[in-house]
């Protein structure tokens, strides 16, 4: 799940500010599922709604994932889906809810984009959703979206990041070059929900347990990474995750001397938050990292 952590801009209002032209819908079918772990799902989707899909380059891809608002006869319509047009017809209050997530992989050939879902139970709206999907189920999204790809000139690579990140710091880890150094930090629940990463040979992957803790409650991420010895020079940093957690990170980074330009830092969530509510917090004090 992700939102990218962008250069900051030139202060402005919000009347200078240019309105954000709406990304195309993908109207995309479950092709399958796949158990990755006991709390990752992946959800592999195409269909004809692919051809609306353009790669933006970015390893952090996202789309925004939209369903259908619980309220008696609401459902997606039998024919295509437009989610800007649904928000100009619709009152307020029968609006798509959307969920953001990261794209961990697309098959240009086979037309189909790979989304790893976070489950945790019947907790949330994506999670169980990713868990009970069929083929043939819609997945109707908006995207993508996304700011980053690892610098193949960066003297090292620091990736740090929860279960929300995993899939965006996998996403970077293929797209290293073969002589690429570095070392990854990644928070799981438990050794049962280390996934198969792959890594080129110089970059080092360390699986951060948090021992059944829930995440979010815990500074295991932040102390992995201020105790880590760090590689000779200055590194490429890419860490994303939990709202908490990277404000943490952020006086470790100031602290080791990491470079703004150097540092893509965002929260991908917030603890005891529905990303509804997360997502408005971004413009005000407690949102900012």
């Amino acid at each position: 799940m992700t939102t990218p952590a962008e250069s900051a801009p030139a202060a402005r209002t919000d009347s200078a500010r240019p309105a954000r032209k709406p990304r195309p819908t993908l109207d995309l079918v479950v092709v399958r599922t796949e158990q990755l772990s006991p709390h990752m799902v992946r959800v592999v989707a195409g269909g004809p709604g692919f051809d609306a899909f353009t790669d933006n380059g970015f390893t952090d891809k996202y789309v925004k994932i939209s369903f259908p608002t619980q309220l008696p006869g609401c459902a997606w319509p039998d024919g295509p889906v437009d989610i800007a047009a649904l928000k100009e017809d619709l009152p307020r209050e029968q609006w798509p809810v959307t969920r953001t997530y990261t794209v961990r992989s697309f098959d240009a050939t086979a037309r189909e984009l790979a989304i790893d879902f976070v489950v945790h139970g019947d907790e949330g709206l994506a999670g169980p959703w990713a868990a009970a999907a069929q083929p043939g189920d819609r997945l109707v999204c908006a995207g993508p979206g996304g700011a980053y790809s690892p610098d193949p000139e960066a003297e090292w690579h620091l990736f740090a990041g929860d279960e929300s990140a995993v899939p965006a710091i996998a996403a970077a880890l293929d797209a290293l070059p073969a002589d690429a150094r570095g070392l990854a930090l990644l928070e799981v629940a438990g050794p049962e929900d280390v996934l198969e990463v792959s890594a080129p040979a110089g970059v080092e992957l360390r699986w951060l347990s948090r021992d059944g803790f829930p995440a979010g409650e815990t500074v295991v991420l932040a102390e992995a990474v201020a105790g880590a010895e760090w590689l000779p020079g200055t590194p490429s940093v890419f860490a994303h995750g939990e709202r908490g957690a990277m404000k943490e990170l952020r006086a470790v980074f100031k602290e080791r001397g990491v470079p703004r330009e150097k540092l893509s830092l965002s929260g991908y969530w917030a603890h005891g938050r529905a990303e509804d509510q997360f997502q408005a917090e971004k413009k005000l004090p407690v949102g900012q990292i």
